[in-house]
């Protein structure tokens, strides 16, 4: 399919920061125990129940989970969103260099969508001199695909009506 120019820039890049494999595999485990809770009741009702609240835990995961994206000359991180002419240039980070930049390198004051079992992180410092937020800090499984994101919707159109 050819993009228009409605469709260019409409979403660049999205990424849910789902749970890791090993952290739905433990909140699957909730549903057994809360099976063995119910077991001396009926051992029926005891399934049912713990049938239920393994699935719960689990899609309340991933519906928690955060979405990194950057579409219409924004990009957005969970709740937050910031127009990406206000955001310098994206630093890529992973393996010793992105666990420094979770740790003892991490400003406080900047905007964080950290999660645990993802390497990559992108570092993007704000440019806006009235915003006391200095840059976002965003997990990301492909951190190279979100800077590069970033930057093409950075780039201006230079020819008009594109």
């Amino acid at each position: 399919m050819q993009k228009t120019a409605h469709d260019v820039g409409a979403r660049d890049y999205r990424e849910r920061l789902g749970p890791s494999l090993w952290v739905m595999v433990s909140a699957a485990v909730a549903g057994p125990m809360v099976a063995l809770v119910f077991a001396p009741i009926d051992t029926t009702i005891a399934l049912v129940i713990g049938a239920v609240v393994g699935v719960a835990v689990v899609a309340l995961l991933v519906a928690g989970s955060p979405v990194v994206a950057v579409e219409g000359g924004e990009l957005r991180a969970g709740r937050a969103h910031i127009p990406v002419d206000l955001l310098g240039d994206p630093a890529v980070h992973v393996g010793e260099d992105a666990r420094q930049h979770r740790g003892a390198a991490l400003d406080p004051r900047s905007w964080h969508v950290i999660r645990g079992g993802i390497d990559g992180l992108v570092v993007m410092p704000v440019s806006d001199p009235q915003d006391p937020t200095p840059a976002w800090v965003i997990s990301s499984r492909t951190p190279d695909r979100l800077a590069a994101a970033v930057r093409r919707a950075q780039v201006k159109p230079s020819t008009p009506g594109t």
